[in-house]
């Protein structure tokens, strides 16, 4: 049996096949046989999930992994085995994946795993049924009204997973709600703003402009209950029923766990129509129904704002502190506090681009940033340095933070070293295009300072706050451009690490001692 997989990981694709009924998928020292090695991706556990072929279906089970596994956005991690479709999307940690079974040479359907089971004569299936529907089709639009109601609370559940586009949702229920009702004319769906108190107009069925009357629209939101109403009983008191001349009607609430989303309902002007209370247990029914797939997409929302949330809060940490602060996230012990103690610091900007940028185009203003202050970023992040933030050309980063880190001092060298090579490299990069090139300073200090998150639950930001960050935007502004200073404070902890000299820095206090770095002992100094 030949699976081929199309795996998609940081922009790049590339497809695999392999000569397997079970594929393995995971973290693995050595990819070989029937294992597909996701080690590039560091939310993948070491045996994250495997795939199995039987019978021509696929399946795909979660082996107990950190992270989890979706499935079209859906989250399988300890729901067994998942049926996968052919244009099924597959996320494990930050790649996808979608899997294809392969024909035989022939051309003809692999043939069956060979598997221990009954004989083939001793069960025949004569009738299968895909589980997303829609199981009833054209005949829908037959038989008596209960048949046809019948057919459409069943199928409509089918409806919300095949419908991408939320208003198409509605108004396929809409559509529906109003051909299977006797004497239905006209129906609407109204949505509730709760920012502005307001019924927004989503859906509706009429040959002329919609028909609502608010008034009692907002009668079945606030009583939660649904309700007939013919005119000449209620005596009228809609200056909206007497303008679309709605002589019946029907209003339900879409209510769904005790949330109340909006209204639905149907209308007929003719006088000699009329509804049953059969007709609005129905559309009570498909007022849960329509609520249920709101909370849903309410639910999905949700978290996407919260991945956002979390994917933009992430960027600033190393791949080791991003998974524990996920985890964290996922338990709901990321909250807003923070800890005082010692970190080291590390302050950098370009020498001379606010000149240098002035006569430059506000793109090329971009690019120069986006060149020099990105791998800066990248060798912080490598030596598990925490990017606190950006200043117009500069870039402030705390090592030690926000977990302590016993190498603090010593990373914070080797990226400060790392940065100017980097930057030596972009210069050269940029002098063969004929752009304009830029020179980096770095200062480095170390000292106890408050870091941790601020904000609220929805809006977390991380920050350091102390007087050791002024100093090292002190230190950086003594630099030169390629150079790097040290605080004293900071090269009593690494003199075995480093070459460097004496020399001072200016201050209101006076002058501060300092270091300018020369070499590095090690690695490679």
């Amino acid at each position: 049996m030949a699976l081929q997989i199309t795996l998609a990981y940081k922009g790049t694709e590339t497809v695999r096949e392999f000569d397997a009924n079970r594929l393995f998928i995971g973290r693995f020292a050595e990819a070989a046989g029937s294992i597909l090695d996701l080690a590039a991706d560091p939310f993948v556990s070491r045996q994250h999930a495997v795939l199995e072929v039987r019978n021509g279906v696929v399946c795909l089970a979660d082996l107990g992994s950190t992270y989890g596994t979706q499935v079209n956005g859906c989250e399988i991690r300890g729901q067994g085995e998942c049926r996968l479709n052919p244009e099924d999307m597959i996320r494990i940690g930050e790649t996808t994946l979608r899997v294809t079974v392969l024909s035989g040479a022939d051309g003809s359907s692999p043939p069956p795993a060979s598997e221990p089971g009954p004989p083939a004569t001793s069960l025949q299936i004569t009738r299968m049924l895909d589980t997303g529907g829609p199981w009833f089709g054209s005949a829908a639009a037959s038989g008596s009204p209960a048949e046809m109601r019948l057919r459409l609370l069943l199928d409509l559940p089918a409806q919300f997973g095949a419908q991408a586009n939320h208003s198409a949702l509605l108004q396929l229920i809409m559509d529906r709600v109003v051909s299977v009702i006797p004497n239905a004319r006209r129906g609407a769906l109204l949505l509730r703003d709760p920012r502005q108190d307001a019924l927004l107009l989503k859906a509706y069925v009429s040959t002329d402009e919609p028909a609502v009357s608010e008034t009692l629209a907002r009668r079945a939101l606030t009583e939660r209950r649904g309700f007939l109403w013919h005119s000449s009983e209620s005596g009228d008191p809609s200056r909206s029923a007497r303008q679309h001349q709605i002589m019946h009607g029907m209003y339900a609430p879409l209510e769904w766990q005790g949330q109340v989303f909006g209204v639905i309902c149907v209308d007929s002007p003719e006088a000699a129509d009329s509804f049953q209370e059969e007709d609005l247990k129905f559309l009570l029914a498909i007022g849960h129904y329509a609520a249920m797939a709101l909370s849903e997409q309410q639910r999905r929302d949700d978290l996407e704002r919260s991945q956002r949330l979390v994917d933009r809060l992430l960027a600033n940490f190393s791949t080791k502190v991003r998974a524990t602060l996920i985890a964290q996230a996922r338990h709901g012990k990321l909250r807003p506090g923070g800890v005082k103690s010692e970190v080291a610091i590390l302050f950098c900007d370009l020498v001379g681009f606010t000149r240098k940028s002035s006569t430059m185009d506000a793109h090329d203003v971009v690019d120069l940033l986006n060149d020099y202050l990105q791998p800066v970023v990248e060798i912080i992040l490598r030596h598990e340095g925490t990017l606190d933030k950006f200043i117009g050309d500069a870039a402030l980063a705390v090592f030690g933070s926000p977990d302590p880190d016993p190498k603090q001092y010593g990373e914070a060298i080797r990226a400060a070293w790392e940065i100017q090579e980097a930057v030596r490299a972009t210069s050269q990069l940029r002098s063969k295009r004929g752009d304009i090139n830029c020179e980096m300073r770095v200062g480095l200090h170390c000292g106890e300072v408050f870091h941790g998150f601020i904000g609220t639950v929805d809006r977390l930001e991380y920050t350091v706050i102390g007087d050791p960050v002024n100093r090292a935007c002190r230190y950086c502004d003594a630099a030169g451009a390629g150079e790097i200073i040290l605080s004293a404070d900071l090269y009593q902890r690494v003199y075995g690490e480093v070459q460097a000299e004496k020399t001072t820095v200016p201050s209101q206090e006076g002058n501060l001692p300092a270091y300018r770095l020369k070499g590095l002992r090690w690695p490679g100094g």
